[in-house]
């Protein structure tokens, strides 16, 4: 999860600037979602149950619906990802199920890439996004981070899990980086519309002596990995829990190595449009009821990323 983080632009996602890849057993990750309208309705206490406690707090249109519509970027291991079977499964997958027995609906993922969830979301494609998206200011106010205008009316965020952002080399290359200054005269694979991203542009910037960082950023992290992995770049970045995950797994753990440490941890949060806070406030108490019974820590071990485990759910609690 995703300083895909971090990505801090209107659709920047460190996804989480914070914990990322880690052995998640289960399966890799990503995930988005939308906005709906708001009515109660006069029966809508009739719908909590015992199977499902907090149904009534949904707004009645994704009640009588039974779904909720998550845009995610689907590659994004171990927060969301398709396994062999071609199952989405994940951090978020896991904790939607969970969610969703509490609110007595679905969570129905749809695969879209990063940089176009909140899109998707302000055009009522998806009802949520739920995809290791870091919870920043610049996304709630639906300001562009690098040209700092606005460009939307911003998403609220119901935020769930904590994350920092990596970097990583091939394993036994390149062993001068060790921090993100390192980079100076080197080339970096990132996903497109993250906190990682944002961090190789801003780090850039910052180079001297006629050097740069070389960026070259792709739709999901898949592909950000794969070109590394042939040797075309030095380095690449995503978040910690993404990395760690990537790190342990591929080629059986030969592939790659974590350099340096976790940078710009941050909360990854479940985005919902501004106008839709009954939906946001529903979620928000699904994840504390989660949190509550056991389910939430349940899922956070089987993937292996208990540092990024939070007590309570918090709305817009991103910097």
């Amino acid at each position: 999860m995703t300083a895909r983080s971090t990505r801090r632009t209107t659709a920047t996602r460190s996804r989480l600037a914070a914990v990322g890849s880690i052995a998640v057993a289960g399966a890799l990750i990503l995930t988005g979602c939308g906005d709906q309208t708001k009515d109660s309705g006069s029966d809508s206490t009739d719908t909590a149950t015992s199977a499902a406690p907090l149904a009534d707090k949904l707004p009645k249109e994704i009640r009588d619906k039974g779904v909720i519509k998550v845009g995610s970027d689907i590659a994004y291991a171990p927060v969301e990802f398709k396994d062999s079977a071609g199952k989405t499964v994940g951090i978020d997958p896991d904790l939607a199920a969970a969610m969703g027995k509490q609110l007595g609906v679905t969570f129905e993922f749809e695969n879209g890439t990063f940089d176009s969830l909140i899109t998707g979301l302000r055009s009522d494609r998806y009802d949520i996004a739920m995809s290791a998206m870091t919870d920043t200011k610049d996304r709630q106010e639906g300001i562009d981070s690098e040209t700092g205008k606005k460009v939307g009316e911003g998403v609220d965020f119901v935020d769930y899990f904590t994350a920092g952002v990596s970097i990583y080399t091939q394993k036994g290359k390149n062993t001068d980086i060790k921090t993100w200054s390192d980079l100076c005269g080197k080339k970096i694979v990132v996903q497109r519309g993250t906190v990682s991203e944002d961090l190789a542009k801003a780090e850039a910037k910052k180079c001297t002596g006629g050097k740069t960082i070389s960026i070259e950023a792709f739709d999901n992290d898949q592909q950000a990995q794969t070109r590394l992995r042939a040797g075309g770049a030095d380095a690449g970045s995503s978040d910690f829990p993404v990395a760690a995950y990537a790190v342990k797994t591929s080629g059986g753990g030969n592939d790659f190595q974590l350099v340096g440490e976790q940078v710009e941890a941050a909360p990854y949060g479940i985005a919902v449009a501004k106008n839709d806070t009954q939906l946001r406030d529903a979620l928000k108490a699904a994840l504390d009821a989660i949190i509550a019974s056991g389910e939430y820590d349940k899922v956070i071990k089987k993937w292996g990323v208990e540092d990024g485990a939070v007590k309570e759910a918090t709305i817009n609690g991103g910097k």
